[in-house]
């Protein structure tokens, strides 16, 4: 059997159903086998960027593995950001390259290149891969299929590359021969005398809280028993901007999301607890700030993670630490039958906070530019229970996590650690082939628009049930909001008057086949049908805010505009004696 109509076969056992990629000389064996399966269907991209967010998206919405294809050189290279992104991000992805043949190749002589294309993509992406390896010999593809697949979906989830040369892939193969992978990964357990010191904290606890992260992302049964321990429990939550979406946002203890940009109800809520249950949540800067010895030095915290490396971390002083999947944790039988006794004046604080410091309360008092808030709010309002909220990067990102408000059955996906404009496109297009039934809002600024336009005319080509959205507020609006703050307003890049421009959005969206709706005014338009195959523009004011934010070297309850001292004092008021505040700063 020829080596590349084997990797195939292999992906149809593991129900894989669509493969990402872009047509490539050094490829071509591999795509070639694709196209003659019944089960999996090969999509071509427009760049190899997006077949390999592509194949994120599919991986996040279907719990299994994405798979990317790329030829060798730069088609090997533009897999890069995407590689990097579900590296971070924790996405299981398998990344196929092609490459010289073996006998081409420079191997071990010192010279940059013997063959046109020939690229060391193994070097080039080990630090942001969980496993990479070129396979010079056909006889191990089942080994390095089979072991790829596991180090992807085992532990800390993760991408993998493969970098297989011509000559290989249009090998024979004996099946016979085929060497087996055969090493396994123990599900780690939870430390009983740990569970138990757990609960007794929790059930002793004054100002219990939840922190849901982006751990909880994973897969869906994860998710129902999260929800059923929110709803047992009581105990009130936040999440993590890569945490949301993971959870019931409708629920009554939900407090919204914490970090640099959040909700300041959220943050209070998290600065004045005595106990933090962290669920699959790194605890990184951009959640608690840089000031964590202010905040959180009273506070015991909970750490559970899969990554034991991230539970080494030190910056969170006073914690405990537990080393296994979330589901393992959760279902545990003392954690199953875990009661906490409500605490009256606990319960009445958040929801005071709840009542006094909503983003909608935010949005009456301390906005001059309200619209990108509003148009949040109608999205919101006018998506259906089965939507997929895809998000790219820069303001458009932090005004949605912001403001929607996601029910159970809704999902919201964005980048976080890495972080690459143009990221919500190619990612909403992997969700649609995976599940065509789901309803997917892609919400973009004019920026991340531009990087992605090479993926637009899959949307039409496949007939996706995807609504972009762009919000066009004509710079880069979280950069540029930077800039004002520490730059003096100088500008570079960001605006128009300082080379920064944007195309005619319309235009695009004919040459791409899209339906096009253009609001100017979003309080008083309509907001066109949520439904697949159209583009709408929402024109916005330059240079627009996201608030409240956390500056540099503040607590994290000491968000921008700040709150008088009185106030601050008044809701600080159940933490213990001793918390710093900065009071020269506020207003």
């Amino acid at each position: 059997m020829k080596l590349t109509d084997y990797v195939v076969q292999y992906f149809e056992k593991q129900k894989i159903t669509h493969v990402f990629g872009f047509q490539g000389g050094l490829i071509a064996n591999m795509i070639d086998s694709c196209s003659k399966s019944d089960s999996i269907k090969y999509i071509q991209c427009y760049h190899e960027q997006t077949a390999a967010i592509a194949a994120e998206g599919y991986a996040r919405e279907t719990g299994k593995f994405g798979v990317a294809l790329a030829s060798s050189g730069p088609g090997a290279t533009n897999l890069i950001t995407g590689i990097a992104n579900a590296y971070f991000d924790s996405i299981p992805v398998i990344y196929i390259t092609g490459n010289v043949n073996t006998f081409e190749g420079r191997c071990k002589r010192k010279i940059r290149q013997l063959s046109c294309q020939e690229t060391d993509i193994v070097s080039i992406v080990k630090y942001i891969t969980k496993y990479a390896t070129i396979i010079n010999n056909p006889q191990i593809i089942k080994y390095e299929l089979e072991k790829a697949i596991a180090v992807a979906m085992s532990g800390r989830k993760g991408p993998v590359l493969l970098d297989i040369p011509n000559d290989i892939q249009r090998s024979e193969i004996d099946l016979n021969k085929l060497v087996r992978y055969n090493e396994t990964f123990q599900e780690k357990k939870v430390q009983e005398k740990k569970v138990q010191d757990i609960c007794n904290i929790l059930k002793n606890s004054k100002r219990p809280m939840v922190i849901c992260g982006g751990g909880l992302q994973s897969n869906i049964k994860l998710q129902e028993l999260v929800h059923v321990f929110l709803k047992k429990t009581k105990l009130p939550f936040v999440v993590s901007l890569m945490g949301k979406g993971s959870v019931d946002e409708t629920l009554d203890n939900f407090c919204g999301m914490i970090g640099s940009y959040a909700n300041r109800c959220a943050n209070i809520v998290f600065s004045n607890a005595d106990v933090v249950l962290a669920l699959g949540t790194r605890l990184d800067a951009r959640q608690t700030g840089n000031r964590k010895n202010d905040t959180f030095e009273k506070i015991r915290f909970i750490q559970v993670d899969v990554d034991p490396e991230v539970l080494k971390d030190n910056s969170i002083k006073n914690k405990i630490a537990i080393n296994c999947d979330i589901s393992v944790f959760l279902k545990h039988p003392e954690i199953q039958q875990l009661s906490i006794r409500s605490r009256q004046d606990w319960t009445s604080y958040v929801q005071s906070m709840k009542q006094n410091y909503s983003h909608d309360v935010e949005l009456e008092h301390n906005f001059f530019k309200k619209e990108p808030y509003l148009a949040m709010k109608k999205i919101s309002n006018n998506a259906t229970n089965n939507t997929v909220f895809v998000v790219d990067i820069g303001q458009n990102q932090q005004w949605a996590a912001q403001m929607l408000k996601l029910q159970k059955n809704q999902r919201f996906f964005t980048a976080g650690g890495f972080a690459p404009m143009g990221y919500a496109i190619p990612t909403a297009i992997g969700i649609a082939f995976a599940n065509p039934k789901r309803h997917i809002i892609c919400i973009v600024g004019d920026g991340g628009f531009q990087i992605s336009l090479q993926a637009l005319l899959l949307i039409s080509q496949y007939n996706l049930n995807i609504t972009v959205v762009v919000l066009n507020n004509h710079c880069l609006g979280l950069i540029s909001q930077f800039q004002i703050a520490y730059f003096n307003s100088n500008m570079p890049g960001t605006v128009k008057e300082c080379g920064y421009d944007v195309p005619d959005i319309k235009y695009i969206a004919k040459a791409v086949r899209l339906k096009y709706y253009y609001i100017n005014n979003i309080s008083e338009d309509c907001l066109p049908k949520l439904s697949g195959g159209r583009l709408i523009e929402i024109n916005l004011p330059e240079l627009t805010s996201v608030v409240p934010k956390l500056e540099f070297n503040q607590p994290l309850y000491n968000m921008t505009p700040y709150l008088k001292e009185d106030e601050i004092n008044e809701i600080l008021s159940f933490h213990k004696a001793g918390l710093i505040t900065n009071s020269n700063s506020m207003h």
